[in-house]
């Protein structure tokens, strides 16, 4: 079977619900053998050097990729825990809906992420940025994740880093983060489950290799 980089939709064989299932899995065995893992502990150290730091973490997205911000916020917080070491502060901006709520109303939803960012960060926080397409592409409501681009950009203005987790061409965020993590796939229908799949998986990775990370301080270094 060819996989879903090569060739167009309107060159392949329809897909039946077998043939996709399988495409679906080829797709992700070949995401696994391409994915840089050196951008995997590079966001890694972006963690444990924040936490180094006693900085804060802060995450945000949109859709499927705010639901992984809210995830991938617990599990820092819950997951990265080492007896006895200090925590780290992890702060998802997407699970406030009446400040959500208030700040598009008055002034957007482009501006959801980096109003509450004035009040918390400081130079040395990280912000993690979840999308699939990472701000690139128009829907009906203009430029997609504008949001997104507002926060980054905010965020490196006032000394903090970015982690950017993507898809597709990696967009905004692959051009505007210290770190950015693109899932190497670039076709619908199986690009945005895939992609948000993807950062789950990548997410729990993290989580665990921080932990290990932290842990290792007090064992000789061996995790």
């Amino acid at each position: 079977m060819k996989s879903a980089r090569k060739g167009s939709v309107a060159s392949r064989k329809p897909d039946t619900l077998e043939t996709f299932v399988e495409r679906y899995f080829s797709t992700m065995d070949e995401i696994n053998r391409k994915l840089p893992r050196e951008k995997v502990l590079r966001a890694v150290d972006l963690l444990h050097e924040t936490w180094q730091n006693d900085g804060s973490v802060f995450l945000i997205g949109n859709g499927g990729s705010a639901s992984t911000a809210t995830h991938f916020a617990c599990d820092l917080s819950k997951f990265s825990m080492v007896k006895g070491k200090k925590r780290l502060k992890v702060l998802s901006l997407v699970d406030n809906i009446p400040l959500v709520s208030a700040w598009t109303n008055d002034s957007g939803f482009g501006t959801v992420f980096s109003e509450q960012l004035e009040a918390w960060l400081k130079p040395g926080d990280l912000v993690i940025a979840l999308s699939v397409h990472g701000g690139s592409g128009v829907g009906n409501a203009g430029p997609w994740s504008q949001n997104l681009a507002r926060a980054v950009d905010y965020a490196q203005q006032h000394g903090a880093r970015v982690l950017g987790f993507s898809g597709f061409g990696g967009g905004y965020l692959a051009e505007r983060s210290d770190v950015c993590i693109v899932v190497p796939v670039d076709q619908e229908p199986l690009g945005t489950p895939i992609v948000e799949a993807y950062h789950v998986v990548l997410h729990h990775l993290i989580c665990t290799l921080l932990h290990l990370k932290i842990k290792a301080e007090s064992d000789a270094g061996h995790i």
